[in-house]
């Protein structure tokens, strides 16, 4: 769900502002409304800075060292800043450089260690060289014959040579001619190592960094953010009574209220408090069970809802927690999930228990639609004939096949009773009616052509849905502007249809991954048969990297075509519009340290 919001307004006599803003950052729950002005050139390089130190504290954690901070660090922030700055340009620079050199290896190699004095002596007693490439089918012996020539190297077929002329002696050889190397190839390989050992140098370098300082920079980013928002927030100030009177708006959780008037009556702070207008664009702060809570990363991936809109994730959670357990489908592979995120969370850090929660609901799913497609670490369970009655509850695969998309039918019924609700709770009752209609209309459809239920009473309901349709898609408009937007959005029941068949996916996914399990264990079996000591060592090594790979590849499109049902085909029948502004408190970032 979405926290409701109230509107706060500080009225502040300006010589009391600065200790006002002070602790209100302290205190850390106002989401200030911010207006529409322009930033000076000060903030813009602050802001920039602040980027950059967060950049430089990712670059750092992504060199996956575990850091040990040291208890008297040397670095001072914006100094660390700088010397990474550095280090990178000095990187880049090292890095073309090495690039140029492996170009120059690849042509001063077929020539080896010539000797540039030896060549300058040539030149002076009238002798020349000229380097020349050619295949070694197109080599000719005859110009062994007719010219001076040295072969200095054959490499992948190609021949390296040079002819030794004297004075303006002409040469017609059918041959590529280069140009001679400016260096012989060992200086050439020096080079590169000595460039080489200078990147390897920095690299230890950003390791240090990160293992002892990294801390540093976090406190660095802490302090300017801090700042930071310390100067947008006087930027977004409105001022009145001739600049004697400070304005501040801001948003508060209903939950945090309790504190801002303790905090506002304590200072002896003007307030004014409103509810949101229908222009207002409040932020979005979600709370929602633990269940549905572990979901929340995936949903805003694709955005946060619009504060007037319903919160989709506790609706979406449920359904994703099948579809990933439908698609993955094997009972053996979800029991492994349940097993490493319980292990998991034992020994990595808090803050990865969330994900670990949801590697656990996800293995429970995947157990659930494995053991109701009968798959077992690619095992058939169907031809186990000792489970005996526990086969009956598992499904054939034109069972599957229409599961997958009755749970379809049922996640976009549930996202056209959301759209319904969402519509009357923005706009009143009569908006509503056309999702309505929608619902009662593919209902009577299901009724007529499969339930079979409700006999004339299923006619009636087509012509109810098709009305309210017809003559509520547009309450706004005119009677004839009605019926015309009605029957356009008739039109869309095709596309409702077709997002049914989009849940197929599911059962494809699901049994390929199966087949793929029982393929494994065919070739496995095979291997088996080659031997009794070999032949259950290599089948034991082949099971284990055969299914590791199966879970890898199918866990990927486990994940993905779930978040594609959900964000595409749940969310468009849901009416979701998204584009909410997370919940970001003025806040002492400093604390945090």
């Amino acid at each position: 769900m979405i926290i409701p919001m109230k509107k706060y307004s500080f009225l502040v006599y300006h010589q009391n502002y600065r200790n006002f803003l002070d602790e209100l950052q302290e205190l850390g729950v106002i989401d200030i409304i911010e207006r529409d002005v322009e930033l000076d050139d000060e903030m813009r390089d602050k802001i920039f800075l602040v980027k950059q130190v967060q950049n430089k504290i990712k670059f750092l954690k992504k060199r996956k060292i575990e850091s040990k901070p040291a208890k008297e660090s040397e670095w001072d922030g914006m100094d660390l800043l700088g010397s990474i700055n550095q280090l990178e340009q000095e990187q880049e620079q090292l890095q073309l450089q090495l690039n140029a050199l492996k170009k120059e290896y690849i042509n001063a190699r077929p020539w080896g260690d010539y000797s540039e004095d030896t060549i300058l002596k040539l030149e002076d007693a009238g002798l020349n060289l000229n380097f020349f490439v050619c295949s070694e089918k197109k080599f000719k012996d005859e110009w062994n014959e007719k010219y001076n020539i040295e072969i200095i190297n054959t490499l992948q077929s190609a021949v390296y040579f040079i002819v030794i002329r004297q004075g303006d002696e002409e040469i017609d050889i059918d041959a590529e001619e280069l140009t001679i190397p400016e260096r012989p190839v060992s200086e050439v390989v020096a080079e590169q190592k000595k460039t080489e050992a200078r990147i390897h140098e920095i690299n230890d370098t950003y390791d240090e960094y990160a293992k002892k300082h990294l801390d540093v920079l976090e406190r660095t980013s802490n302090t300017l953010e801090s700042e930071t928002d310390l100067k947008k927030a006087i930027l977004h100030t409105r001022k009145e009574a001739e600049d004697k009177l400070m304005v501040m708006e801001g948003w508060v959780p209903d939950h945090k209220e309790e504190n801002v008037k303790n905090f506002a009556e304590d200072k002896g702070i003007v307030y004014i408090t409103a509810e949101p207008d229908k222009d207002d664009k409040p932020p979005v702060l979600l709370k929602n069970n633990k269940f549905a809570k572990l979901f929340e990363p995936i949903g805003s991936l694709f955005s946060l809802p619009d504060y007037k809109e319903i919160d989709l994730t506790p609706f979406f959670a449920p359904f994703f927690m099948m579809f990933f357990g439908f698609c993955l489908g094997d009972a053996g592979y979800g029991i492994l999930f349940v097993i490493a995120g319980t292990l998991l969370k034992y020994k990595l850090d808090k803050k990865f228990r969330p994900i670990l929660s949801l590697l656990q609901w996800l293995g429970i799913g995947t157990i659930i639609f494995g053991i109701l497609t009968g798959t077992f670490f690619g095992i058939n369970l169907l031809e186990i004939e000792s489970l005996g009655n526990l086969r009956n509850i598992m499904l054939n695969n034109d069972q599957v096949f229409m599961l997958a998309l009755m749970i379809g039918l049922i996640q976009i019924l549930v996202g056209i009773i959301i759209r319904a609700i969402n519509q009357i709770k923005q706009n009143g009752f009569v908006y509503g009616l056309s999702s309505i209609g929608w619902l009662i209309l593919i209902l009577g459809i299901l009724d007529m052509a499969l339930l079979k239920l409700s006999g004339f009473v299923g006619n009636i309901l087509l012509y109810i849905g098709l009305f309210l349709i017809v003559f509520f898609s547009d309450p706004k408009a005119s009677i004839l502007g009605r019926v015309g937007k009605g029957l356009w959005d008739l039109y869309g029941i095709t596309g409702i249809f077709g997002d049914i068949l989009s849940y197929i996916r599911l059962f494809a996914l699901g049994v390929s991954s199966a087949i793929l399990g029982f393929v494994i264990n065919d070739i496995a079996m095979q291997i088996l048969a080659t031997g009794p000591v070999i032949g259950h060592i290599l089948c034991g090594i082949f099971l284990i990297l055969g299914h590791s790979m199966n879970i890898a590849i199918a866990s990927l499109g486990s994940f993905v075509h779930p978040m594609r049902l959900t964000f595409v085909e749940f969310y468009k029948n849901a009416g979701f519009s998204g584009g909410g502004k997370k919940y970001n408190p003025f806040s002492n970032k400093r604390k945090t340290i």
